[in-house]
């Protein structure tokens, strides 16, 4: 059956609005404190990269949380969120498609930088990237009684193992030079649901999760030499979002070195309608300068 990418859409805003429903005030705030047991703010003053993930929020909330916290313990005027744009078009998924088979990223409207601020394409506004980041930012700076610093989220997409030639790059660098980054990344998807065969399919704590760290301990290792057409490539058999995302911010801050610092996941077999084992990675990610 052909994946309906529109309903899907639909029903992950559904589902992440449930989700923060579910988790209230009481435990965004649990979360935003758990997260307490990393202090990430040296990386973002130092020049790095925190990556976040974005999937199931009662899973892998304090991993999100413990990027708004640095963000706002960093002291900077400016956060700049590098996203993932996710293809929930027919359209974009095949462009993606064609240009992970060497088809030039030119040749499709989707090509260039969405995001706050800026004319042209708005397939930025439907993503449900930043769904719980923006959660979570609105819940600390309540908390602390501050407006924060300005974030600025931008979408890059079909990178194409190019990243420095996307449209808007240069504005993107730009802002960059005054700014902290962070970015976001479910970096390994995997089952079931999302195509693997049953016997290369595995539930979380049977190995699953050990394989999850060895993919994206690999597409970290190709990303920090700067292999962005390797990276780009690796990101389509690990099933990662991430591979336009990365390339950009790995782009903007030079030769960087990255680590895991948490890793769980979250079930996925209901959204897609499969069996388990259906689920995706949530890792907590830092990159510092090399």
């Amino acid at each position: 059956m052909a994946l309906d990418r529109r309903n899907l859409r639909e029903e992950i805003h559904a589902l992440y609005r449930a989700e923060h429903e579910q988790m209230g005030e009481r435990g965004t705030l649990e979360r935003l404190e758990q997260a307490r047991q990393w202090d990430l703010a040296p990386t973002l003053r130092g020049g790095g990269v925190l990556v976040f993930p974005h999937a199931g929020v009662l899973d892998c909330g304090h991993q999100i949380a413990a990027v708004v916290n640095a963000c706002l313990d960093s002291g900077a005027d400016t956060v700049l969120v590098v996203s993932v744009l996710h293809a929930f078009t027919d359209e974009m998924e095949q462009a993606r498609v064609a240009v992970a088979g060497g088809a030039a990223p030119s040749a499709f409207p989707f090509y260039g930088i969405q995001g706050t601020d800026l004319s042209g394409r708005e397939e930025w506004r439907g993503d449900h990237a930043l769904m719980s980041f923006r959660h979570f930012w609105a819940a600390e700076t309540k908390r602390r009684g501050v407006a924060g610093p300005r974030v600025i989220e931008r979408y890059p997409y079909l990178a194409g193992g190019r990243p420095a030639d996307l449209p808007g790059y240069d504005e993107l660098a730009r802002l960059a030079e005054g700014a902290v980054i962070v970015s976001t990344a479910d970096a390994f998807h995997h089952g079931l649901g999302y195509g693997d065969p049953p016997e290369r399919s595995f539930a979380p704590d049977a190995g699953g999760l050990d394989l999850a760290r060895r993919r994206i301990t690999e597409g970290m290792e190709i990303l920090g030499r700067g292999d962005y057409w390797g990276y780009n490539q690796h990101c389509v058999s690990a099933k990662s979002d991430a591979r336009d995302a990365g390339q950009v911010f790995r782009s903007l801050r030079g030769p960087m070195a990255g680590q895991i610092i948490d890793l769980t996941f979250s079930d996925a077999s209901d959204l897609y309608r499969h069996p388990k084992p259906t689920w995706v990675a949530a890792a907590l990610m830092e990159w510092r300068l090399t």
